[in-house]
């Protein structure tokens, strides 16, 4: 038989109080495992663009793999982009400062992260907003191909926005407790 993995302790008053994660990172971590297979997906249709152009000679099949693959692109980075960054998993210029997570300067590096990209996350919120729900609404074809779904690469635009901002308030929110 194995040992329990959680002891209730005898006092009630030693335990710590239950309390539930904030429903915003369970919902950004279910938005990260959603985007995992478009990383598959996109490397199947960028993988298939030049048997279909040896098949289909100049047709449209190539342009809608490689017009489909830009769009699931666009959304896997949006949200790519922010997991990265949360799991300090993103390129920096100076690798030793950013493996120093438990230093003097580590809160301050991640306060100071989260409001250099929350001013511009909410920036692109504000002016991209418009011109993505025009796009939308007019499903705003490829310039080049004419192939529907150009509008999703705007939409990624404003998902990019939106999931940076929600997370550098987090960010924000979980480094209040002073220093």
């Amino acid at each position: 038989m194995l040992p329990p993995t959680h002891t209730e302790p005898s006092d009630p008053r030693e335990a710590p109080p239950l309390q539930p994660a904030p429903p915003a990172p369970r919902v950004l971590d279910l938005i990260d495992r959603a985007a995992m297979p478009l990383a598959l997906a996109i490397a199947v249709l960028l993988f298939l663009q030049w048997p279909l152009r040896d098949l289909a000679g100049s047709g449209n099949g190539p342009t809608q793999a490689n017009d489909l693959a830009q769009w699931l692109f666009a959304l896997y980075v949006a949200v790519a982009l922010r997991h990265a960054g949360r799991r300090g998993a993103h390129l920096v210029a100076r690798p030793d400062l950013a493996a120093d997570t438990t230093g003097r300067f580590a809160r301050l590096r991640r306060i100071g992260a989260a409001l250099c990209v929350l001013p511009w996350a909410l920036f692109l919120i504000v002016t991209a907003t418009v011109p993505v729900v025009r796009a939308v609404m007019a499903m705003e074809l490829f310039p080049d191909t004419f192939n529907p779904g150009y509008f999703m690469i705007k939409v990624a635009l404003l998902l990019l926005a939106v999931l940076l901002a929600v997370q550098s308030v987090l960010d924000l929110w979980h480094e209040r407790r002073p220093a």
